[in-house]
């Protein structure tokens, strides 16, 4: 079993009877054939009954493996020292039968993926019945009725169908919201939800979180929720603890590090993250660098080589988690208990006050190497971080997300474009029986030096769209044109030369990378395809520092690289042949926001340098927010709404493109918890079979509520028509309204 270490099984003083998760000094070593990886260093947090507690830091912080060590689930190679107590009963330690018995009843967890963590051979009314079966003295009609209940409770509709269902027959937010009704079956006192909606569209990201929201008034269970998401952190915790390397770096209520971050790092992160509420002409600040290796941590903070801040002393002291020397005593109201008061790990916190991330990282404005009393006076007088930072900045003429390109060239255009692929049945002679509908007749234009994104769910046909524009997949009909020519008739041969102008960055940075290549070969490829090898070593140079890379770097493989540093070596590929046009398909979604932050800002300079056009397929609207000048919103292969992007996010006016905006949360804890919301139920129909009429019908909530049966009519048997609103805003709804939610 897994090593373990800790604390007597005495009672430790607590600052409230109410305490039921209480972690003190955790860490947890992993052996390696490189030696000891400290995952986790003296992790102490405490949480409250009812109370719900956010743990954010990028990838590798140790997130995740503090909440396995506490439930008991880490590798037998792991050393776990420390403390951690559920109901002031000591679990590090406990075998795997006594364990088993706290899990589930008094803690339960909800993993990130939850088709890997439902078992496929059996129905997900047995596996929630199981739940119960284990911790309770009931019969098994008894359980399955429970089951019934908890899908009920979690939102599932039908649930006296689905609870005979396997867990391949649900979508991926229906599987989420079974784990949640499984971790909620025995009424557990702390449920930890382990990035539970990660992998999820932000429509069905809303519905979880509201059966999350459901299992804690039902159950009064705290709630540990692991995220990157700040903005879900803003809506749906009291207190965040944010981890860097192992360690908390700063901790307080949800409101003090939002608005007011006493260390660099939590100030990095908030400066890293497009906000839905931003202009496009606000610039991102982001972290440069990379986390340390837990192999070979610095001495002093772990943070202090990316720290714009860092002086000597943070190479050699390692900085306390403690109270900022100016907040002072608690005030009346104020929490007392030491455990639960503002706390960072930063030798110049008090240095901070009213510093905005902007005001910090600064890639050029501060001499790394000044005395951080120097920079405190040169960041005094600025205005506090978070929403109640005032007001942004104005646009400088011609910045902003208005209509870049409106007269300029059209590059490339699609009309009436549609690809549908067969659906054939099994056995030898494999007859075709039917037809995923993947596009349906969509028509879009990119022009010269502008950004169009394509946004929507997944499943809605974003990316068969952008292999549909470079003929890496054949259109069923429909047109194709660059620059005039049409594309859709070109045989692979003819279209090779068409290919340099028009070039492609993947979502998976890694993937698309050859592994058994180096850098320089990778970027070099493109080259020597197209005939153009001579000067082809200083071409390569030029463009890893074009995108923010070492060029002596380049023998290196893709593996020693971070996902940032990958990502950026296929931007450099794609811009190998000088082209004027990049497809993006989800080029930033599987990065941490820190890192996100980096590689947005790159395409925004790279496009100003180079005149790029970019098409920018995303599901991420705040990230579109930022970059776009233009969007098309597309719902089950047809585009439903398009304008400027000022236009669709001040004032959208279909109703699935108000239930998208709706659903992004926003970093500001006040305006998170106030906003209004749109809510969509169900989940996206079966591009085989769409419905009649208006294909958002079926989840429209105008539809469920608002229409009269005439109307109702119509949006059942006639296909709404993509019409001009004025000023180039299209939508297409029979009885669309604007509606503003920013």
């Amino acid at each position: 079993m897994t090593t373990t270490e800790h604390m007597s099984d005495g009672p430790v003083p607590t600052a409230g009877h109410d305490v039921v998760l209480d972690v003190r000094d955790l860490s947890v070593t992993f052996s390696s054939e490189d030696g000891p990886l400290d995952a986790v260093r003296g992790v102490t947090y405490q949480v409250r009954r009812g109370e719900a507690l956010g743990i954010v830091g990028e990838s590798g912080s140790g997130k995740s493996v503090t909440s396995m060590a506490i439930m008991g689930l880490l590798p037998r190679t792991a050393r776990v020292t420390g403390s951690a107590r559920v109901l002031d009963q000591e679990v590090i330690g406990l075998g795997d039968a006594a364990i088993s018995r706290i899990r589930g009843e008094k803690i339960a967890m909800i993993f990130q993926d939850p088709l890997t963590s439902l078992n496929p051979v059996y129905t997900i009314g047995y596996q929630i019945a199981e739940a119960v079966l284990t911790h309770r003295d009931v019969t098994k009609k008894q359980a399955r009725e429970r089951a019934v209940e908890l899908l009920d409770k979690v939102g599932i509709p039908n649930p006296e169908r689905r609870v005979d269902q396997y867990p391949h027959e649900l979508s991926g937010g229906m599987r989420q919201r079974v784990v949640i009704a499984i971790a909620m079956a025995n009424d557990p006192d702390v449920i930890i939800a382990d990035e539970p909606t990660t992998a999820l569209d932000v429509t069905v990201q809303a519905q979880v979180l509201e059966a999350l929201e459901a299992a804690r008034r039902e159950t009064g269970a705290a709630l540990v929720l692991i995220t990157h998401d700040l903005g879900v952190v803003a809506g749906h915790v009291d207190r965040v603890a944010v981890m860097y390397a192992g360690r908390l770096v700063e901790t307080g209520t949800v409101e003090d590090v939002f608005y007011r971050p006493r260390m660099p790092y939590a100030l990095g992160l908030l400066g890293s993250v497009p906000r839905l509420d931003g202009g496009r002409h606000e610039r991102l600040t982001p972290i440069l660098g990379t986390p340390p290796s837990l192999l070979n941590l610095p001495r002093g903070c772990a943070f202090a080589p990316r720290c714009p801040m860092a002086q000597d002393i943070c190479q050699e002291e390692v900085p306390e988690l403690a109270e900022p020397a100016d907040i002072g005593a608690p005030g009346a109201g104020e929490e007392d208990d030491p455990l639960r008061r503002h706390r960072s790990a930063c030798h110049f916190s008090e240095q901070l006050a009213g510093v905005r991330p902007e005001d910090l990282f600064r890639p050029t404005s501060v001499d790394a190497e000044a005395p951080a009393e120097v920079l405190a006076a040169e960041l005094g007088g600025t205005r506090p971080a978070g929403g109640a930072a005032g007001e942004a900045p104005e646009a400088e003429p011609g910045t902003g997300a208005g209509t870049p390109g409106g007269g300029s060239e059209v590059l490339l255009t699609a009309t009436d474009l549609v690809k549908n692929f067969p659906i054939r049945s099994k056995g030898i002679l494999r007859r075709k029986v039917g037809e995923v509908q993947a596009v349906s007749g969509i028509s879009l234009e990119l022009r010269e030096h502008e950004t169009l994104a394509l946004v929507g769910e997944s499943g809605c046909g974003k990316s068969t769209t952008a292999r549909l524009l470079l003929q890496l997949i054949r259109r069923t009909s429909g047109d194709v044109r660059y620059m005039g020519r049409p594309l859709h008739d070109l045989s692979d041969a003819q279209m090779r030369p068409l290919r340099r102008d028009l070039q492609l960055v993947f979502q998976d940075p890694f993937a698309s990378l050859d592994p058994r290549m180096t850098v320089s070969d990778t970027v070099a490829e493109p080259l020597q395809i197209h005939g153009r090898a001579k000067g082809a070593r200083t071409r390569v140079k030029e463009l890893l520092e074009l995108v923010g890379l070492n060029p002596e770097h380049g023998s290196r493989y893709p593996h020693e690289f971070s996902g940032g540093q990958r990502q950026r070596i296929g931007i450099a590929r794609a811009l190998a042949l000088n082209p004027k046009v990049l497809i993006l398909d989800e080029p930033v979604s599987a990065l941490d926001v820190s890192i996100q932050a980096g590689v947005i800002n790159l395409l925004e300079d790279l496009q100003d340098e180079l005149g790029l056009s970019y098409l920018f397929v995303s599901h991420d609207l705040s990230v579109v927010r930022h970059i776009a000048d233009r969007v098309a919103v597309m719902y089950l292969g047809k585009i439903v709404e398009t304008g400027t992007t000022d236009q669709l996010f001040s004032a959208p006016a279909h109703p699935y493109t108000q239930a998208l905006i709706s659903a992004i949360p926003l970093p500001d804890p006040v305006k998170e918890r106030t906003r209004e919301r749109i809510v969509v139920t169900g989940d996206v129909p079966s591009p085989a079979d769409p419905p009649s009429g208006c294909r958002f019908r079926t989840r429209c909530p105008k539809f469920a509520g608002e229409l009269s049966e005439a109307e109702r009519v119509r949006c059942v048997e006639e296909p709404p028509d993509l019409l001009d609103r004025g000023t180039g805003h299209r939508d297409a709804c029979h009885y669309s309204q604007v509606v503003e939610l920013i």
